[in-house]
């Protein structure tokens, strides 16, 4: 199949730029593969669809702030970082703009949200092939645990804001978030609050986690015109055992696994029986899925992996399923959906 076969046309109003005013008030479209039905709902119906039995499996991953500001400690010269990996305690991957002016050898003074110095400081070590830099931070035993005081809710580049206020701190972040690393939110998991878990569980639907750190890669639009010159990105996961365990029995019992956001998809097929590890795994048609049996997702991008991902879903050992994904899509622009992040979300079972 050729990326552009996942195109489509999207009214720059329907991206939603702050999020419902409540997580599980958001709308939910849900789409029924066999019948190949499209139907309306809000967030909140969510449990209508779910069984006794059922393993809900979510991404526990807290997305960190991420996003610094920095002078050339010699020049002056302005920078923005986007952490984007931990290779070791203080030595991270990231991307910088203006990327020319990042020369391997740099100097860099890290500036707080109201561009003073904040005592820490970073040498650019190295360079690879995607123009991403290696950065050596100084200052803190550990930078991770600092970010906080200094670091910045990395929203998505087309919520078009200055910088983020807030409230990101906390509706950018899944209310099961635990441990750090993600440079991404898992946005499907935004629409869970803790009522709406109570009301689940109570339903006699197990539910468990697994983790994995999103990195940017996830959403950006795939640059190859045949799907198969695609290289994805990677991402580190852990999967618990007792998550492992719940699958498992689901699976060999007749028992539904539903998976909360592409991410945990990506881990539930991809991991190969390693409880942790990195997975670059692109799925897209045709595909078959052996473990995840419906899907929760929100609406993505054109000419995203997220998009062909949900395609292969749709329609799992063929191809067809992107015609019935892109009905959907239209249909929820017809109703005015919102889209995206802090959009509205997709049941597909």
């Amino acid at each position: 199949m050729k990326t552009s076969d996942f195109d489509y046309a999207l009214p720059q109003e329907l991206i939603a730029q702050v999020p419902a005013p409540q997580r599980d008030k958001s709308r939910l479209l849900v789409v029924d593969r066999l019948q190949k039905t499209i139907s309306h709902k809000h967030f909140v119906d969510l449990p209508d669809y779910l069984n006794p039995g059922d393993v809900l499996v979510m991404n526990n991953s807290r997305v960190i702030p991420a996003r610094l500001r920095a002078r050339n400690s010699k020049t002056g010269g302005s920078f923005e970082i986007l952490l984007l990996e931990e290779v070791g305690t203080n030595d991270w991957w990231a991307m910088m703009r203006p990327g020319k002016r990042a020369r391997v050898g740099t100097e860099l003074q890290i500036l707080d949200k109201s561009q003073n110095p904040t005592g820490f400081s970073a040498n650019v070590l190295d360079m690879n092939s995607e123009g991403h830099r290696r950065l050596q931070f100084f200052g803190a035993s550990d930078l991770l645990a600092e970010l906080d005081h200094f670091g910045e809710v990395p929203l998505p580049p087309y919520i078009e804001r200055i910088a983020a206020n807030t409230a990101d701190n906390e509706r950018y972040q899944t209310i099961y978030a635990e441990p750090a690393g993600s440079v991404a939110a898992p946005t499907a998991g935004l629409h869970f609050t803790t009522e709406l878990l109570g009301k689940i569980r109570e339903r006699g639907v197990k539910t468990f986690f697994v983790t994995l750190h999103v990195g940017p890669g996830t959403f950006a639009p795939v640059k190859t015109e045949s799907l198969d010159e695609h290289v994805m990105h990677y991402e580190r996961y852990v999967i618990p055992a007792e998550t492992s365990n719940a699958v498992s029995k689901a699976k060999a019992t007749g028992r539904r696994v539903i998976a909360v956001g592409t991410t945990s998809v990506r881990v539930l097929e991809g991991s190969n029986g390693e409880q942790s590890g990195r997975t670059n795994i692109f799925i897209h048609p045709p595909r078959q899925f052996n473990r995840v049996d419906a899907l929760i997702t929100n609406f993505h991008l054109p000419r995203s992996t997220l998009l062909m991902l949900v395609s292969a879903f749709a329609d799992p050992g063929r191809t067809r399923g992107r015609e019935l994904i892109l009905r959907a899509y239209e249909e929820a622009i017809a109703r005015r959906y919102r889209f995206f992040s802090y959009g509205d979300a997709m049941l597909i079972v």
